[in-house]
């Protein structure tokens, strides 16, 4: 098998672990997927374990959190470790984030990518990253609305990344970052919909 072939599907296939779903099933005795808002994500993990454990709500929340952003980024440095080109590490963070939200394990749905496509972006635009995360901390602290602040974080990444790399380096195109974009803005629409009808949960 072609090594890029292998990497892509590493990528779809190690993404698509649902982590927040296995680790309140498997600690807390929770299906989060009948819960809440049925999100796989950290926020519905702890805002779902909280009601049993505030405790442990938190530790599988910030576990949920790591996990997923982490396992986008594993398969990025192992194809950054074999000398693979910028346009298949895009690739792979590309398809990272569609693993996690189209899971194969999940008959394709799954979470809304926020974290994994934040972790991806770490590896393939670090300080862009690093102003959207500040920006995502900061309105999840003032706001409290962990989709708004997603957006707003993802909207500052998205300015980021043209202020500062006007031409992407080795692809000449900011097409990934769009994508990753749509289909995060894609998986929040029931969100915003809340959102306008003023319905959406503080976390």
């Amino acid at each position: 098998m072609n090594i890029n072939i292998a990497l892509y599907l590493a990528a779809y296939l190690i993404a698509g672990i649902p982590f927040g779903y296995i680790l309140a099933k498997q600690f807390a005795g929770v299906d989060i997927k009948n819960e809440g808002s049925g999100n796989i994500g950290a926020t519905n993990v702890l805002r779902v374990v909280k009601e049993k454990d505030p405790k442990l709500a938190k530790k599988l929340g910030a576990a949920t959190l790591f996990l997923d952003a982490i396992k986008g980024i594993v398969v990025i440095l192992i194809a950054k470790m074999l000398g693979a080109p910028e346009s298949v590490q895009w690739t792979i963070a590309v398809l990272a984030v569609i693993g996690h939200c189209f899971s194969a394990f999940l008959f394709f749905e799954g979470g809304k990518g926020v974290a994994t496509g934040f972790g991806v972006l770490l590896i393939m635009m670090p300080i862009p990253a690093i102003i959207a995360i500040t920006v995502w901390l900061g309105a999840s602290k003032g706001l409290k609305i962990s989709s708004l602040s997603s957006l707003i974080g993802l909207l500052a990444f998205i300015i980021a990344s043209y202020v500062l790399y006007p031409v992407v380096p080795a692809i000449g195109s900011h097409a990934p970052i769009w994508i990753i974009a749509s289909i995060i803005f894609y998986k929040h629409i029931p969100n915003i919909v809340r959102l306008f009808k003023k319905e959406e949960i503080k976390v």
